[in-house]
């Protein structure tokens, strides 16, 4: 499997690059690909599903320079911190073990919890794609089908402020209540709050790699985007940046 180790790029540029791997992987023009990335500025990405007034408070997103964009996967908003998180994103054929779709988000989420048991440690899946550590959400992902290929990406939450967080986000009071929190600071934790101790996220990367290679039993070997990735990511930028699409519910 082919491993991307990408540096920072803003949401439009991450969600365009996404969608870029899943399409030219359904052309058989990349192989199954592990790109791991960061953010810049610190982003909020929404589900496609969702309305984006009802799960962001955009005149605080606004007045911090937060931009706001919509995947092409479901789920819920996320806040990705420039300085606290890692996301990751893994296009693949949908092989044998792989045709439930909850069943691959545990086969695929094995890697993150792999990684998280080497730092020491105790995650847990949580049913349909989160993961817990002391019974808080450290990680969630997001998965879309096309043509028998996969696109999951997923966040790892290292040091993230919690604090904006919880002023960006709107989580639905009927999700805090299943959880039973009254804010989004009660729900989620971070790798450093979880070790008592401030991690940055590149000490994730490491693990993160040997985590996906035991979870996918497959070798990763580095490599860099193609031209063609760069060119219909540069394309498919456009449409994230337009408020007919960030808007379109």
């Amino acid at each position: 499997m082919r491993l991307i180790i990408d540096g920072f790029r803003d949401p439009y540029e991450n969600m365009a690059l996404d969608e870029a791997m899943l399409i030219l992987r359904q052309e058989n023009k990349i192989p199954d690909t592990l790109r791991l990335y960061r953010w810049r500025p610190s982003s909020v990405t929404i589900g496609y599903f969702q309305k984006i007034r009802e799960v962001v408070n955009l005149e605080y997103a606004n007045l911090m320079k937060i931009p706001v964009v919509r995947r092409i996967t479901g789920g819920g908003a996320v806040y990705h911190d420039e300085l606290g998180e890692i996301t990751y994103a893994i296009v693949m054929r949908v092989r044998k073990g792989y045709e439930d779709i909850e069943e691959s988000y545990r086969r695929i989420c094995r890697a993150l919890i792999y990684a998280l048991e080497s730092i020491g440690l105790k995650p847990m899946f949580k049913s349909v794609n989160d993961i817990i550590v002391n019974g808080k959400k450290i990680s969630g992902s997001a998965q879309i089908r096309r043509r028998n290929v996969l696109l999951q990406h997923g966040t790892l939450l290292v040091s993230s402020n919690l604090e904006v967080m919880g002023k960006v986000l709107k989580p639905p009071k009927i999700k805090l209540k299943a959880h039973g929190v009254v804010n989004i600071k009660e729900w989620v934790t971070a790798v450093s709050i979880a070790l008592g101790r401030y991690v940055k996220p590149e000490e994730l990367i490491q693990p993160l790699v040997e985590g996906f290679k035991k979870a996918l039993k497959v070798d990763l070997i580095q490599e860099a985007l193609t031209e063609e990735e760069i060119g219909l990511a540069n394309k498919l930028k456009s449409k994230y940046k337009s408020r007919e699409w960030n808007f379109l519910r």
